[in-house]
């Protein structure tokens, strides 16, 4: 829940995320974790934790046998704690599960996933006290971000990536905090923070659930939504250069068979196209294209899918309890629960892996076809001089490096071999691993975008259509201010890497393309 409209991504200044455990969007996210919004907790938050932390001190109180509050953790839930020990327990807990190895997530995904936390705790079931979510989110506001290493989840639970939050909580670990790697303590002081003491089931709580798949997942997703609309935006600039024929993005044609999201994606394709000519088939140079051109609107359309699924999936995760056990306060139960388990998120973010390396697939074949006069009419490699020059030849094998790499980011990570914890812990989804290769499908797949669009502006120049759609001129436009046309050969990464950045990468450009195309009622497809 926003104020200040700041689900578009707009900056800080007085931007602020509402958080009461229910309406967290992924534009939420975005703001807290990539513009440092500020962040408040509904004003019906605290005394719902507060009922929910009385059912927690009465179980304790009448000593009734309850796992992970009153009994051991995982293979040793068979062990009554004594009453004596149940504070320490849970900072045991903490301490035995910052298990996670390797480099430091990025600050973004560390925000996003206390942020995550903050919301599975605001919307009750876990039973915390309500000073750990209060001290979260003043840990948000202060940007003071724990450092947590980016290999330790399966899926059940983030367990050992989590557990390094709460040692910050408790005044121990790493955090980062005014550019400045810290120990917990001394970066929560110079924060003005003081650390938190954990009663029973704290320790717990601050481990469990799914928020780091929950908070990058937003990310990926929202990002994910983006460059569908990007790779839109440049395949109907290939569309210009090519004069490709859209007698296949008619409704009549597609109705026949209507395959998830290809109209979506059909009509926005048109909806660039509109003020151009090849609104009408017969100004096309060719009856019938390339694979990779005529049936653009297919592949896109179910990434579209892909995504809306993996957006039903993750609505759950980020708007829910994944705590295990649960308090339920209307019965004054605590209840063992599976919600921490995300089989169906790992499944869609693998889903849209595969969906994304069509979309990389194709993306390098239109692009090739550009380069070859047989097909395209366009001169050898889009070069003016003819054979003695490279043109744009050499880059085809950026493009296939990119696709490479893609398509092996692209195997799915919710079928790996499960490892059982002594038969109980004995499935996991690796939903967490899931949402972070997402992270680098997107970073490479930005990358061939602006291969193909680089090589398509030149297409464009070369044919110089007497008209071009709305949207290929914008984005025609945009790349000619960031890199020349080609002349004479020179090395192009630096113009890719230009484009990627400065023009894909804009939140300019993409605002206007997410404009064009409401203002046209073509749906800006897929999840926000």
């Amino acid at each position: 829940m926003t104020d200040n409209d700041i689900g578009t991504g707009a900056g800080t200044g007085t931007a602020k995320v509402v958080v009461d455990g229910r309406t967290l969007s992924y534009g939420d996210v975005v703001a807290v974790a990539l513009h440092g919004a500020q962040v408040t907790l509904s004003d019906e938050v605290l005394p719902r934790l507060e009922r929910e932390r009385s059912v927690v001190e009465d179980i304790v109180d009448r000593q009734v046998p309850t796992y992970g509050l009153t009994t051991g953790l995982g293979t040793r839930s068979s062990y009554a704690l004594p009453r004596a020990e149940l504070e320490e327990f849970s900072i045991r807990t903490v301490r035995g599960r910052a298990n996670a190895v390797g480099e430091p997530l990025p600050v973004p995904v560390v925000r996003a996933a206390v942020l995550a936390r903050v919301n599975g705790l605001a919307g009750g079931g876990s039973g915390v006290r309500p000073e750990i979510p209060r001290l979260l989110v003043a840990m948000l506001n202060a940007r003071v971000h724990p450092v947590i290493p980016e290999v330790g989840s399966i899926g059940a639970s983030d367990l050992c990536q989590l557990a390094h939050v709460g040692l910050v909580v408790i005044g121990e670990g790493s955090a980062e905090f005014d550019g400045e790697v810290l120990d917990g303590a001394t970066a929560m002081r110079r924060a003005g923070l003081a650390p938190a003491g954990l009663g029973p089931k704290d320790g717990h709580v601050l481990c469990s659930a799914s928020p780091l798949a929950a908070g990058q997942g937003a990310l990926v997703l929202h990002e994910a939504a983006a460059l569908l609309m990007l790779a839109q935006a440049v395949t109907a600039l290939t569309y210009e250069g090519f004069r490709a024929n859209t007698s296949p993005l008619d409704a009549r044609v597609l109705g026949l068979r209507p395959a998830p999201g290809q109209s979506r994606a059909a009509r926005e394709l048109l909806a660039l196209l509109d003020g151009g000519e090849l609104g009408d088939p017969r100004n096309a140079r060719r009856i019938q294209d390339p694979v990779s051109l005529r049936c653009a609107a297919q592949v896109h359309g179910a990434a579209y899918a892909a995504l809306d699924f993996a957006g039903a999936a993750l609505d759950p995760e980020l708007n829910g309890c994944g705590d295990n056990p649960v308090v339920l306060p209307d019965t004054g139960e605590i209840l063992s629960s599976g919600n921490f388990h995300t089989p169906a998120l790992a499944l869609a973010l693998d889903t849209l892996a595969l969906a994304l390396t069509q979309t990389a697939s194709i993306s390098a074949e239109r692009m090739r076809r550009l380069l070859d006069p047989a097909v395209s009419g366009l001169p050898a490699n889009l070069s003016p001089y003819g054979p003695e020059r490279s043109g744009f030849a050499p880059l085809t094998k950026t493009a296939q490096a990119l696709v490479a790499e893609i398509r092996m980011l692209s195997a799915p990570v919710s079928t790996d071999p499960r490892y059982g914890a002594d038969a109980v812990e004995d499935d996991s989804t690796n939903a967490a691993l899931g949402a972070r290769r997402l992270a680098t499908i997107l970073a490479r797949l930005r990358l061939l975008l602006a291969v193909e669009a680089v090589v398509a502006a030149q297409a464009v120049d070369l044919a110089a259509p007497p008209a071009v759609g709305h949207g290929p001129r914008l984005l025609h436009r945009a790349i000619r201010t960031a890199v020349p046309r080609l002349d004479d050969d020179r090395p192009y990464g630096v113009d890719v890497e230009a484009v990627s950045k400065g023009i894909l990468g804009s939140d300019d450009v993409r605002g206007a393309l997410r404009a064009m195309l409401e203002e046209s009622s073509a749906p800006v497809g897929g999840t926000s």
